[in-house]
């Protein structure tokens, strides 16, 4: 049950930051239904290909789809007291990663797959719904700049199989890197922090 609430607010956070960027781009309804959808269920399809879980999560289970849907809707309900937060598509979209991220690096877990495997199936569940979003909007994803994003994702993995190493509950680790994935993301955009750019201006 611990990790099915994870699972749907990640859904949700990711809806919202996807029905946001519609709004922006001034799509009609189905096109917002249609951005929120894959960026809610994007990174979570690739992963079930990935580990051969198939049908995709998403299509066993009919509650992602109604909560999509009631998500988008309650996002354009109330879109114009989220336009107030300007911050809240960074927002939505940060807790977004750092929620999926344990749910694919679970995922990866009950496959049986190696600690740096579930590391990579967490940052592409975290990270590749935005992607979509991004490219079906006509931006460049945000993965591909040199802000911290799925580095964010990859040192939260880390943390957590390290944190798993301690004499606690998991579900506290499960918690602490979903925090520690937040904390990351909020701290790089708060202080300006990005990868290096490995291009130089030409003079």
């Amino acid at each position: 049950m611990f990790y099915f609430v994870i699972d749907i607010l990640g859904i949700v956070a990711f809806a919202i930051s996807g029905v946001m960027v519609a709004m922006d781009k001034k799509l009609d309804l189905f096109g917002v239904f249609i951005i929120a959808f894959v960026t809610a269920i994007g990174g979570g399809t690739l992963r079930d290909l990935l580990i051969g879980n198939t049908p995709v999560l998403w299509m066993q289970e009919s509650i992602y789809v109604y909560v999509i849907a009631g998500t988008v809707v309650f996002s354009i309900v109330f879109r114009d007291q989220l336009k107030y937060v300007r911050k809240s598509l960074f927002l939505f979209d940060t807790i977004g990663i750092g929620l999926y991220t344990m749910v694919g690096i679970s995922h990866g877990l009950n496959a049986g797959l190696l600690p740096v495997m579930c590391i990579a199936l967490g940052t592409i569940t975290a990270c590749f719904g935005g992607v979509i979003r991004d490219i079906l909007c006509n931006e460049i994803p945000v993965i591909f700049r040199k802000e911290i994003y799925a580095t964010a994702c990859i040192m939260g993995g880390v943390s957590y199989f390290l944190l798993r190493k301690l004499p606690y509950d998991d579900a506290y680790a499960f918690v602490a890197t979903i925090l520690i994935v937040i904390g990351i993301r909020l701290l790089a955009v708060r202080f300006k922090i990005s990868l290096p750019n490995i291009y130089r201006s030409v003079k």
